[in-house]
């Protein structure tokens, strides 16, 4: 039977810890947000883990893929902007999913995004109207 001393071993497995690969981890999520058709909607999400994860948007479970969905990725790979110009309603109105995935795992988190019909030109405008003074 072979001894090690316990020192020895501690710096054993912090070695090997410290190569360890991980799972991906978000660092930041996209919020909800509502829209004016004909305007723009930005989504951003960031993730880390190791190896560096890949970051895909769904819209309806199926990845985004129309010439007025723009992904815009970090420069340092970390993450992206999910970029919708112009809006349209209803079809752009849906649950949006940033998924981040490595060789560890795969992770995900959804986001919702609320078109508003041509009623208002402008976001200041709708601002303007929903804080009317009573």
């Amino acid at each position: 039977m072979v001894r090690v001393a316990r020192p020895l071993l501690l710096l054993l497995a912090v070695f090997l810890r410290a190569d360890a690969e991980t799972p991906p981890r978000f660092t930041r999520t996209p919020v909800d947000q509502t829209g004016v058709s004909g305007g723009v909607a930005s989504f951003i999400c960031q993730a880390t883990g190791d190896p560096r994860p890949k970051i895909v948007w769904n819209k309806k479970g199926k990845k985004v893929s129309n010439q007025r969905f723009e992904v815009i990725e970090f420069d340092d790979g970390s993450g992206s902007v999910l970029r919708i110009q112009p809006l349209r309603t209803p079809r752009d109105e849906a649950i949006y999913e940033c998924v981040a995935s490595n060789n560890v795992g795969e992770i995900s988190v959804s986001t919702r995004l609320t078109v508003l019909r041509g009623k208002y030109s402008s976001p200041r405008l709708l601002l303007v109207s929903l804080l009317k003074i009573y």
